[in-house]
């Protein structure tokens, strides 16, 4: 942010303060490695578990809609509370880590190796084992995002850092594409176990800590006014709403990249090589957008990708049986838009802790909230489109309600792609 819009950058543009030191990439990288097992979480959940329940036949399309719209609501709404139990502890990231990990193990195993389970008692399972996810998940990704932002404010650093973060879930994520395709599930559980470990123990061990906050707020009641304070500046309310209409934007089509890939292109057993086309362009893109946004300006940047995004998604929809090398170029292209997705509006977001003189106190609190707007998108894309396309007639696997199959993967997300562009232009966050 610039100096004359942040509290704690004006200190530090002031005569004879200290510039803080710049953090070493080793350090940067024994922060960001945890960010590979979750996104190898959290791939599967949006992608394969859908595909993964519908091809089991214990449950409908609509009834794996219905069920992850409900249980990505109720874990959005525990994310806030989450956000509120970290902060309150004085940003105790490593306690929350380690209480995520149990959670995070079981619940995947659970989610990926059921019973032969049927009607209510496969919901059942299905539900369960999605809430320890989610729940696990949420409270992950709050002291990790958490703890990245208290590490620096810099406009420059916290990009880069940003990127170093999403580079190492682009991997996991790459990983997460490629070992189902070549082995199966039960590889990628082991591979999840062992990286989630791993991950794990360089980040509570080895990459640097931030700084713990004195706060005398632990014995204090819970107050819905202290989950709703980050909606009091300005400036985040309008980067949230930026977040939701985009993320909407980009979880749909992630929702039914499989069901596009398989029953409209008839790629078969190949569209996983498409899926890890889109993550690769997107993690050779990293280094370019945080560069992009040092001559722009970090919302500059977001929104040129949005609308290169738009530009060049939108040809899927006339896509058919034999259009793999053109869906190629659009999965390649798209994905280096997706970069800036990942970098760019995590370090928007510490620019706007900072900018309300918030930083090193209350990170937990925005993520927190900003992580129950990632959950609604994910829950609005699976939970509306799902059901909606099975009302318009699209079976999975028989050839029908193809095109509303298309136009729900490829038209609607523009157009959405659209709309946030413009809001993040008028937004105002142009002077970041």
């Amino acid at each position: 942010m610039k100096p004359d819009s942040a509290p704690a950058s004006s200190a530090a543009a002031g005569g004879g303060a200290v510039r803080p030191p710049s953090l070493p990439v080793t350090a940067m990288l024994y922060y960001g490695l945890f960010g590979l097992p979750l996104a190898m979480l959290a791939l599967p959940i949006y992608v394969y578990v859908p595909r993964f329940y519908a091809q089991r036949g214990a449950l409908t399309l609509a009834v794996i809609g219905a069920a992850l719209l409900a249980a990505r609501t109720v874990a959005a709404f525990i994310d806030p509370l989450l956000g509120w139990w970290i902060t309150r502890a004085g940003g105790a990231y490593r306690r929350a880590v380690l209480v995520a990990l149990p959670l995070l193990v079981v619940g995947y195993a659970m989610l990926f190796h059921p019973p032969p389970l049927t009607g209510v008692s496969a919901l059942c399972w299905f539900l369960l084992s999605l809430m320890l996810v989610y729940t696990g998940f949420s409270l992950a990704t709050i002291a990790h995002q958490s703890w990245g932002a208290a590490l620096t404010q810099l406009p420059g650093e916290r990009s880069k850092l940003a990127a170093v973060r999403e580079s190492c879930g682009l991997l996991g994520v790459m990983t997460a594409a490629v070992l189902p395709a070549v082995f199966d599930y039960d590889a990628l559980s082991y591979a999840f176990a062992a990286t989630l470990l791993a991950g794990a123990a360089c980040l509570l061990y080895m990459a640097p800590q931030p700084p713990v906050a004195v706060t005398d707020a632990a014995a204090a009641p819970l107050r819905f006014a202290e989950l709703s304070a980050p909606f009091r500046q300005r400036r985040f309310r309008a980067l949230f709403l930026v977040l939701m209409v985009n993320g909407v934007a980009a979880s749909i089509p992630a929702t039914l990249f499989l069901f596009f890939a398989e029953d409209r292109l008839r790629l078969g057993s190949n569209a996983g090589l498409f899926l890890l086309l889109y993550f690769v362009s997107a993690a050779a893109s990293m280094a370019a957008w945080p560069a992009a946004a040092r001559r722009l300006g970090e919302a500059r940047a977001w929104v040129a990708s949005m609308l290169l995004t738009a530009a060049v998604f939108v040809w899927a929809y006339w896509l058919g049986p034999g259009d793999a090398v053109s869906f190629g170029v659009i999965c390649a292209v798209s994905g280096l838009a997706l970069g800036a997705d990942l970098a760019l509006p995590p370090a928007l977001l510490a620019g706007v802790i900072a900018s309300a003189g918030d930083s090193g106190r209350r990170e937990a609190a925005y993520f927190g909230v900003w992580n129950w707007g990632v959950q609604m998108t994910l829950a609005l894309a699976a939970g509306v489109a799902l059901p909606v396309l099975a009302w318009l007639g699209y079976t999975p696997g028989t050839g029908q309600g193809l095109g509303a199959l298309s136009s729900a993967y490829a038209l609607l997300p523009c157009c959405l792609k659209l709309i946030a562009a413009a809001l993040l232009w008028r937004a105002p966050l142009r002077d970041c």
